[in-house]
């Protein structure tokens, strides 16, 4: 069901990607997986849409399961992946982007980490995961904000074709039958936020920027704590939520 404008796109995308920037990325997504599931202690973790294997390098740097293992629809990411000699990855390889090529329940956890944003038939996908996993945890990016839609072009050049809220997030994952269980907001770390402004966009480095970057951060972070969680959702950059399948499927009328 993978249209052949989307497996083309992606097929040689990470030959050229810059790999300081998606390691400092996945840093903080390996991050917020491990604190949403800290309830839990999975064996066999899949991550679906691996890209590079950045987040995985992490998860099998910090020991968060005995088995990792890996799909991807872009050959170049698995090669990467498979070059990375994981201790704890049993296998990488490349799937149709809906089908998961594993029997019913092979999985403990499956991680969805930044993929669902990129996806055309995200409910078909979500499906397959509750086939084969007993425990989901989904990260997106928070790109909804007042006037999007001026910025059509800008998000479709990311890949991004599909935009959530906290709460429409939820809404997608409840209404097919997963019960939410731990969830967090998170604002990009001022350490990201230098590097994609001195470093990917070659801006100058100041003093003033620096602080700047650093205030906007502090702010943004004691505001949210301040004034509760829905002040935290509308300053976030991402959000990251652990979920647990149900017998429910989806019902209308």
């Amino acid at each position: 069901m993978l249209s052949e404008e989307v497996k083309t796109a992606y097929d040689n995308f990470y030959t050229n990607s810059d790999v300081a920037w998606r390691m400092l990325g996945a840093k903080y997504k390996a991050k917020n997986i491990i604190e949403v599931c800290k309830g839990i202690k999975p064996q066999k973790v899949l991550e679906i849409g691996a890209g590079d294997g950045s987040i995985l390098h992490y998860l099998n740097d910090w020991n968060f399961a005995p088995e990792l293992y890996a799909l991807e629809i872009a050959q170049s990411g698995v090669d990467i992946i498979n070059d990375r000699k994981l201790s704890r990855l049993k296998e990488a390889r490349t799937f149709d982007g809906y089908k998961i090529p594993y029997d019913d329940d092979s999985f403990d956890l499956i991680i969805l980490a930044h993929v669902l944003e990129h996806v055309e038939h995200e409910r078909v996908l979500i499906r397959e995961l509750k086939r084969v996993a007993q425990f989901i945890v989904v990260e997106v990016p928070k790109d909804y904000r007042f006037g999007v839609d001026n910025r059509v072009k800008h998000f479709l050049d990311y890949g991004h074709i599909n935009m959530y809220t906290p709460t429409l997030l939820r809404f997608l994952l409840q209404s097919e039958g997963l019960e939410i269980l731990e969830d967090k907001v998170s604002i990009t770390a001022p350490e990201t936020v230098k590097f994609n402004e001195f470093v990917n966009r070659k801006a100058p480095k100041t003093f003033t920027k620096n602080l700047k970057i650093e205030l906007e951060y502090r702010i943004k972070k004691t505001l949210g704590n301040l004034l509760g969680r829905k002040k935290q959702e509308q300053f976030a950059n991402a959000y990251t939520v652990l979920t647990k399948k149900s017998d429910q499927n989806l019902q209308i009328f």
